[in-house]
C-alpha cells in the first residue's frame, strides 16, 4: 500500500501496490497552505514515510497529547471545556520526510524543514471539524472511523506522497 495526499482535492488516496485506489478519504490539511519550514504551520509536500504508528487498540475518540493517550475520550462536553484545543484523536501516523533538504533535515539556508521534527501527523479529529477544507495547523486530519481504517491498512514505512495537485 501507498498513500497519496492531494492538497488541492483535500483527499487521501490509499493505493494498492499497482497504484490503483483501494480507498479514498476526505481530509483537512493546513489552513496556511503548503510549506516545509518549521514554525510555518503549513503542510509539508513531497515524499514521506510512516515513521511510527501510535494508538493501537485505543477506542475511537481517544485524546492524545504528546503522542500519548490522556485517558480521555472526546465528547462535545469535553470540547466545550477547551474550545481552542487542537484535538488529536483515535490514532496517529507520524510522518518522516524522505527528501533531505526539502522535508528532512535543513534546507540550503539552514532552516529546519524536517517533517518528523515538526510533528507532522495523519490523525483523527473531532466529528464536527470540516473535511475537504484546509483547516489544520499543518497535520493531515481525518474522520476517526477513516483514521481507524487507514491505520489498520498501513504498516510502518508505508510511503506517503503529499502533492499540491
Amino acid at each position: 500500500m501507498k498513500i497519496h495526499i492531494s492538497l488541492a482535492c483535500q483527499q487521501l488516496f490509499l493505493l494498492d501496490d499497482a497504484g490503483k485506489p483501494h480507498a479514498i478519504f476526505p481530509v483537512s490539511t493546513s489552513v496556511n497552505g503548503a510549506g516545509e519550514r518549521e514554525g510555518s504551520g503549513q503542510t509539508p509536500r513531497g515524499r514521506h514515510f510512516i515513521r511510527a504508528k501510535i494508538g493501537e487498540g485505543c477506542p475511537l475518540g481517544t485524546v492524545f497529547s504528546g503522542r500519548r493517550p490522556t485517558g480521555e475520550i472526546w465528547t462535545p462536553e469535553l470540547a466545550a471545556t477547551q474550545p481552542a484545543r487542537d484535538w488529536i484523536l483515535t490514532r496517529i501516523l507520524w510522518l518522516c520526510g524522505a527528501e533531505p533538504g526539502i522535508n528532512r533535515g535543513h534546507d540550503a539556508a539552514g532552516h529546519c524543514v524536517d517533517s518528523q521534527r515538526r510533528y507532522i501527523y495523519i490523525h483523527g479529529c473531532t466529528d464536527s471539524a470540516p473535511m475537504r477544507v484546509p483547516h489544520s495547523h499543518g497535520c493531515i486530519r481525518m474522520r476517526n472511523v477513516d483514521m481507524h481504517t487507514l491505520f489498520n491498512a498501513t504498516p510502518v514505512y508505508t510511503e506517503v506522497l503529499i502533492t499540491e495537485e
